[in-house]
């Protein structure tokens, strides 16, 4: 990756992108927000919860974006009995009695974490541990994780019976939630046409480990200017009820609200979302792109707003 400057590092950046949601378009069909978020947050080293109903390709979208960025990928089926050394992986006795380590499925560049309310906290925190610290820590050895490391976790919003929410602490893990709709007539039509013909669409690799961790660290080098900033602080100040900078419907409508952990968040993916559109440095319109889906899983609404049929996005819309 020989560029002579950063701006042409970020044009070929650009280019970069374009391959690959052609790629990806090959095999999903629609859910092209989905697509470009879940994209910004690998580009900006964050993690991705999707809320969605079954059978929404959310395990193919992860699996073909792996394929596209040749990155390795693993899938864990999160249930009720599933134990933390399942995920991370367990200490054996080997032929010469002694202790080896065997590696758990979150050894993998891209892991994908399947109904993650369906497991107990104890379950869910080993996870969390490694998406925060990039390593795990196994019977007092620390063993890093695979670079670049990235976590999207599934979660099915109707079957409430027999889950385990996410406490706010691990939601605040999460760089994005983003909600998966239902696709629209024509794009389901264009879904039936292409999955019931019996032969699967081949997709091809468009990066490397290499370049992505390259990219990673070039968007953590865009210069953000001062106003946006303070405009992405703000907003996220304005969510927080009875404090000083709170807004009128924070006051009313909310529990709690978001930690500096979404202010950094805005500013980072609002640097790749700015790159992706070919701009050098990002603006106020980039950090509301982001907005909802940084915030979103990282305010909590109360009872008034629950009875008011109030939902989070509205909240949000208002403080934009």
């Amino acid at each position: 990756m020989n560029y002579k400057t950063d701006v042409e590092a970020v044009d070929a950046f650009v280019e970069k992108y374009k391959e690959l949601r052609k790629e990806i378009s090959k095999v999903i069909v629609g859910q092209d927000e989905t697509v470009k978020n879940t994209l910004i947050s690998i580009f900006s080293q964050g993690h991705v919860l999707l809320v969605g109903v079954p059978g929404l390709a959310k395990t193919l979208l992860v699996n073909t974006i792996g394929q596209v960025l040749g990155l390795t990928y693993s899938r864990i089926q999160f249930t009720p009995d599933l134990m933390p050394s399942d995920i991370i992986g367990t200490e054996i006795l080997d032929e010469t009695r002694k202790f080896k380590f065997i590696k758990g499925p979150v050894f993998a560049n891209i892991v994908l974490a399947d109904e993650i309310n369906r497991t107990p906290p104890k379950t869910q925190s080993a996870l969390l541990e490694a998406m925060q610290e990039k390593s795990i820590t196994v019977a007092g050895n620390n063993y890093k994780l695979d670079n670049p490391f990235f976590v999207l976790a599934t979660q099915n919003p109707i079957e409430q019976e027999g889950t385990y929410p996410l406490p706010e602490a691990q939601l605040d893990r999460f760089m994005f939630n983003l909600i998966l709709e239902y696709p629209s007539f024509e794009e389901e039509l264009d879904i039936v046409k292409t999955t019931t013909i019996g032969s699967a669409q081949e997709v091809n690799k468009v990066l490397d480990s290499e370049e992505i961790i390259f990219f990673q660290n070039l968007l953590r080098k865009i210069p953000v200017a001062d106003n946006v900033l303070e405009y992405a602080v703000s907003l996220v100040a304005k969510t927080r009820p009875q404090t000083e900078r709170a807004h009128d419907w924070a006051n009313k409508y909310l529990n709690w609200g978001a930690g500096p952990r979404a202010s950094q968040f805005l500013i980072v993916g609002a640097k790749t979302h700015a790159a992706l559109n070919g701009k050098y440095s990002p603006d106020i319109e980039d950090v509301k792109a982001i907005a909802h889906a940084v915030l979103r899983h990282r305010i909590i609404r109360n009872y008034k707003a629950e009875a008011e049929g109030i939902s989070m996005d509205a909240i949000i819309d208002e403080l934009l």
